[in-house]
This record gives structure tokens, sequence and C-alpha cells, in this order.
């Protein structure tokens, strides 16, 4: 389990050297996964950020540093995606060809055909034919498929939801300091709500599972529980790491089904 801010600043590399820091990451509305990491180059290509697939995410090195499986040159040639303003499918679809990744948007699973996000040495050949395994953007590139400029990719960035207003189901409870993911699949497990304006003093945090609603427009975003389910509950530390007991004891307290066993 990793906070999201404790991971904006992070050095993170390319396979020959450090190319800039995590700036912000871009999540899917409709499943709550993190899709890309928005990077800022800094000096090496001023005034440039890239995105970056959890696809490319090797496993974590260091506490204040993210490795990947690319190189500067590929990152340098990777199409730019202006993060100032929505993220068409198409550039999406773009840019996954450029590194010939799978369309997370097409199979039955959170990432396509898996529920984990792929890497470049898997077998992703046998699961996409039409898709060279391990493009690297030169001229074996797959094909693109065509999608409409305009469509709505569901992406928001982690960066200006947070601060959102919780709603309960009888008053607001709070707003989103955190988020906490899963880095195994790259989920958005929980939000961390700091209640300062309501009950001084605690954090709390609440599954995307239970959310009811969200007013993008407005910043707010509804929950299915009452504010004194809320405040009884147990309250997150965010100075120590989120651990399988404090969910154990959390989903006891909601009764609410717990995502890593199986569902009927």
């Amino acid at each position: 389990m990793l906070s999201i801010k404790s991971l904006r600043g992070e050095t993170i590399h390319a396979t020959d050297g450090d190319f800039g820091s995590v700036d912000d990451f871009l999540f899917d509305d409709e499943n709550w996964a993190i899709r890309y990491l928005v990077v800022d180059t800094g000096k090496w290509i001023p005034g440039r950020q890239v995105l970056i697939s959890p696809v490319s995410l090797r496993t974590k090195q260091r506490a204040d540093e993210l490795r990947t499986t690319l190189s500067k040159e590929q990152i340098k040639n990777s199409p730019d995606i202006y993060t100032d303003r929505p993220v068409s499918r198409q550039r999406e679809a773009e840019y996954l060809n450029y590194f010939g990744y799978p369309y997370y948007w097409r199979g039955p699973a959170l990432w396509g055909a898996t529920a984990y996000p792929l890497y470049p040495d898997d077998t992703r050949s046998m699961k996409y034919p039409d898709r060279v395994s391990g493009s690297t953007g030169s001229a074996a590139a797959p094909r693109i498929e065509r999608l409409p400029e305009a469509e709505d990719t569901h992406l928001r960035s982690a960066a200006e939801v947070t601060g959102y207003y919780i709603e309960a189901t009888d008053g607001e409870i709070g707003h989103v300091e955190d988020f906490i993911v899963d880095d195994t699949n790259w989920v958005i497990r929980y939000m961390v709500v700091d209640t300062v304006n309501w009950w001084p003093g605690k954090k709390v945090v609440v599954s995307p599972e239970w959310i009811t609603g969200v007013s993008w427009p407005n910043s707010r975003v509804s929950v299915s529980l009452s504010r004194q389910e809320i405040k009884n509950a147990p309250e997150y530390d965010p100075r120590t790491m989120m651990s399988r007991a404090y969910e154990d004891v959390l989903y006891e307290y909601y009764s609410r089904p717990k995502y890593w066993e199986p569902r009927l």
C-alpha cells in the first residue's frame, strides 16, 4: 500500500538514469485505478511533462525512488500529452501503441486481459496478437485503433480531487487529503479523509466501493456511511503503514465485504 502524497516528488529512473520526478497521478474514475504517473522532466527536458504507465514500473527499489523498464530515449520520443487539459482516448491509444502496451479498456479485467499491469518481458503477444510485444516506438509499432478525439476517457487528476468534500448520508464529514494505492494492480483502495472541520484531530479512510456518487463540477464525493459511523470508525494514522490487521478491523466495523476475499 502506497500513499499518493508520499510518492509526489519522488525521483523516477529510466534504465539509463533518472529523468524527473512524480508530479501527479491520473486515475480512471470508473475503476479507480491509477492509469498514469505524470512526471515532470525538470532540467532534462525543461517545461515538459510525460506520462508513465504502471505497466512500465519495476518493483520499488528504495523508499525515495521508482524505476521503470524504459530508456530515456524511449521516454524522450514518446507522444506529447498535454496534462493541463483532458487526455482523449485517441491520445491514450497513440501513447500505448508507441510502447506496445495493450489498451486497458479492451478486455474483461482491470487491465484489459488481466487484473494486473503487464510488463514488457511478459507474453503480451499471446494475448494481443495484433500488437508487437515490447515495442519501443520503432517502425515495428503496432496498428493504432482510431478513436474519437473527444471521447471521454474518465481520467481524473489525483491532485485536483485532493481537497474534494466528502458527504455522508446525513451531512458533510471532511475533505480528501490523500489516496492509498495498492501497488500490485495500482487500484486506489482508500481515500484518506481529514475530518478537521467537523471532528478535529481525526483521519479516517473510505473505500471507493462505498461511494454512491461524485459531483465533479461541485468537487463533492458522496458515501453510503452516516456521520456517526464515521465518527466511531477506526482511526487512520498516516505515519504508519497500512496493514491487513487494520483493514480487517475496518471492514468488520462497517460490515462490508473484504476486497481480498472471494465473493459469491
